[in-house]
């Protein structure tokens, strides 16, 4: 059974009853970011039950030195870890005495908890009654500023319903933290010091080994019934924490509140020797707009947000709330600002896997950005991996690779590879081509072919190199294959040959040398510098041709389909249809060493080949892959229901991809995986909404022009979206009855609608 307690609405996240079972979840789900730091949803107040405490910095991070039984040449050194950072939402409560804490309250009632994606805040309420007997309301509300990225905001209003009561608000800060997520228990923090005056505090701190440095901050404000109260708090402070106590006598039915301005700045942004005057700015900033101004803002700059990014769906709220909250999700974790960052797998909202960047920041990412937003996102993703370019030689040359050959890693965060599991590591190779198939999607989408020449062109060489060398000439088959590989299915390790390695190795060679000749006809001056730069000559190219043009890939006659690996057909070929769904999900249930004799496919992967090269195949082609390979595909990756609900649509069987949409949209709020304690599936939510704009709207672009399929499931009354399109934007809306068209930009756009051109005009609304 798949979790239920996410009561469904069109622009929050709600639960209603307190359930100690859910928290955990409900931290993962409610997680609040803005782009530049982000928390789970813990309590502000204490709390003694089971939680999973974590508030997170971009781009702050810790090499944990890697744990293995059996070090191999070539292993990566630490596991990048996502730190979870000093503390500032704390308020401890005490009424009369007693701590506010949900876990041994008497009973807590009327508890309800909202995810506000419109306006981007997060908000709780409920009635607690406390051992001593004292009834109490609290209604708390809390966000990360997209303005002030530094700054967080908390405003915690307790109201003693039977009682007079002393009322004590501790707001404090506390570095004496630790992660869930660590190999050998090391301190990640050093704290440095510990300060306040004029009812601010401060604390500094630094990263082991990697001397981050960061200031946690707060300033306070305290109100009766609306009236700032103007006490001087009580400090407490030790070598970790600070702690300010404000009490207060609250009459019975009175609202005692306060209102928590707090954050993190950075020497990733300012001078570490200046970090506390910074944090000083941000908080006379913060103070002198206040709660109520700011979240005004917060409101506005969220509502800009949407108006590129919503996807509206009509006749199906949990649809609709599904592809919001994905959207959300993204933003929260990465709005294009800092070309220095990435999108987490996990984003701000939990510390499985590490690392800040996967290839499903070029295969699933890049296309929601790019479409979304201004294209300088997405070429921002771009240079960060070209910015890494060395580093990709250097992990490469571990792995024994020589002349310039680049081996992008699986998991990083400054360029090493940081992923700890050797099967992955040195195997899960196809990810170099993510990187190259980025490149061409950004040029086909935007038409900007300056960063080839400029930049990209040294990326695809450095990949064509690896490829080339990483072929192996046999002289039984007389074609060059690809030996001791993990291909997107992670269930199959140590495979000869996985169809979608071989292909896209093949197709990233000739994307190189297609264009080397671009660059040289057209990029003269780029020309000259690259082959000095790289040393690369005709013979070499030739060499790399020879492999591209004698590729094997795995075929059975018998299914006409391309074999996943060569031995993909001596499996027990079993459909997951007949899989005890006491067994599901499989990795949770299975040994390893069953799993990976199973035929059993955790994602996309010859389907994979399918969907980035669409063009290459036949519809037929498709349909009959489809077929052999769905059956077998538990989707126990959040990157498979995607894949598979686009192709499904191509495939016009709209019961499946709708299916398959919402269980990509609903992945973390039904919680498909069991896993969502752990963290939200952040870098696939961009495949939810590939699955609407490329699955239902069926957009692409082909011979440099947008085309549409328009579908629509029958669950559905209509749905819109729109699409940035070479700086003009062009707003889709699908209906039962017939597709939409509107342009907002300076000059007329011509698309391809079910085979046909459409001329649009600016602000004239086409039906097709």
């Amino acid at each position: 059974m798949n979790q239920d307690y996410i009561i469904p609405s069109n622009w929050s996240i709600i639960e209603e009853g307190f359930d100690p079972s859910r928290v955990k979840s409900s931290e993962s789900l409610f997680s609040i970011g803005n782009g530049a730091m982000g928390q789970r949803a813990n309590f502000e107040e204490h709390y003694s039950g089971k939680t999973f405490q974590g508030s997170y910095i971009a781009g702050v991070y810790y090499p944990d030195k890697t744990r293995v039984g059996w070090w191999k040449n070539g292993y990566p050194e630490y596991f990048a870890k996502v730190l979870n950072a000093p503390n500032w939402i704390g308020i401890n409560i005490y009424v009369d005495g007693e701590s506010l804490d949900l876990n041994t309250c008497k009973k807590v009632e009327d508890f309800r908890r909202e995810l506000n994606m419109k306006e981007g805040w997060l908000s709780r309420r409920f009635v607690a009654t406390l051992q001593n007997d004292i009834q109490l309301q609290v209604e708390a509300k809390r966000f990360l500023s997209l303005d002030l990225d530094e700054l967080g905001v908390i405003e915690y209003a307790v109201k003693p319903l039977n009682s007079t009561a002393e009322v004590v608000f501790e707001p404090y800060l506390d570095s004496g933290i630790h992660n869930e997520d660590t190999n050998w228990d090391d301190q990640f923090w050093n704290t440095t010091k510990v300060a306040h005056e004029n009812q601010q505090a401060f604390i500094e701190a630094h990263t082991m080994k990697t001397h981050f440095h960061t200031c946690t901050f707060m300033q306070s404000k305290v109100f009766l019934n609306g009236e700032e109260l103007l006490i001087s708090p009580e400090t407490q402070a030790n070598e970790t924490s600070i702690l300010f106590q404000y009490k207060s006598k609250v009459e019975k039915g009175a609202t005692y509140t306060i209102h928590k301005f707090a954050g993190y700045t950075v020497d990733r942004n300012h001078d570490k020797s200046q970090l506390i005057q910074a944090a000083k700015t941000v908080l006379s900033k913060a103070k002198e707009k206040g709660f109520a101004m700011l979240l005004e803002l917060q409101k506005q700059a969220w509502a800009n947000i949407w108006d590129m990014a919503d996807i509206t769906i009509d006749g199906d709220v949990k649809a609709q709330q599904g592809i919001r909250f994905n959207i959300f999700q993204l933003n929260q974790t990465y709005l294009g600002k800092d070309a220095r960052l990435n999108i987490g797998p996990k984003g701000f909202t939990g510390e499985k896997y590490g690392g800040s960047t996967y290839w499903d920041t070029e295969a699933y990412c890049i296309p929601f950005y790019m479409a979304t937003k201004d294209q300088k996102v997405a070429r921002n993703l771009l240079e960060y991996r070209y910015h890494h370019l060395a580093k990709a030689i250097e992990n490469a040359e571990k792995l024994g690779f020589k002349n310039g050959a680049a081996l992008y890693p699986m998991v990083t965060m400054n360029g090493e590879e940081c992923h700890n599991e050797w099967e992955i590591t040195f195997e899960e190779i196809h990810r170099n081509g993510a990187i190259a198939f980025a490149i061409y999607n950004y040029t086909r989408f935007t038409s900007d072919y300056s960063y080839i020449p400029e930049k990209g062109l040294e990326v695809l060489i450095g990949i064509a190199r690896f490829w080339h060398q990483r072929a192996t000439y046999s002289t039984h088959k007389n074609q060059y294959v690809i030996l001791g590989v993990t291909g997107p299915n992670e269930y199959e390790n140590n495979v000869n040959n996985n169809f979608y390695t071989n292909y896209i190795a093949k197709w990233c060679i000739n994307y190189a040398v297609e264009n080397i000749e671009k660059v040289k006809q057209e990029f003269n001056s780029d020309y000259t510098r690259i082959l000095n730069k790289t040393r690369l000559s005709e013979a070499e190219i030739k060499d790399w041709k020879e492999v591209a043009d004698g590729m094997y890939f795995p075929y059975t006659e018998e299914h006409q389909v391309y074999l996943q690996q060569d031995g993909f057909l001596d499996k027990e070929l079993i459909a997951v249809s007949h899989l005890d769904k006491k067994q599901r999900p499989i990795n949770q249930h299975w040994s390893w060493d069953r799993i990976l004799r199973s035929p059993y496919i955790k994602q996309a992967d010859t389907l994979q080949g399918f969907y980035f090269f669409e063009d290459h195949f036949t519809t037929e082609e498709l349909e009959r892959h489809f077929d052999f390979y769905e059956p077998f595909t538990v989707h126990e990756s959040s990157l498979s229901p995607c894949v598979h609900s686009i192709q499904a649509a191509k495939l016009d069987r709209m019961e499946q991809a709708y299916t398959f949409y919402l269980r990509t949209s609903r992945l973390d709020l039904d919680d498909y995986n069991k896993e969502v304690h752990e963290g939200l599936h952040i870098t696939s939510m961009a495949g939810t909404w590939m699955s609407i704009v490329e699955g239902f709207g069926g957009m692409r672009v082909k011979n440099d022009r947008l085309v549409f399929e328009p579908r629509i499931p029958k669950q559905w009354d209509g749905y819109s979206f729109k699409i940035n399109f070479r700086n003009q934007v062009l707003k889709v809306k699908v209906s039962q009855e017939g597709t939409q068209f509107e342009l907002e930009g300076n000059s007329e756009l011509k698309i391809m609608v079910n085979g046909k051109v459409v001329a649009i005009s600016p602000h004239n609304l086409i039906k097709v």
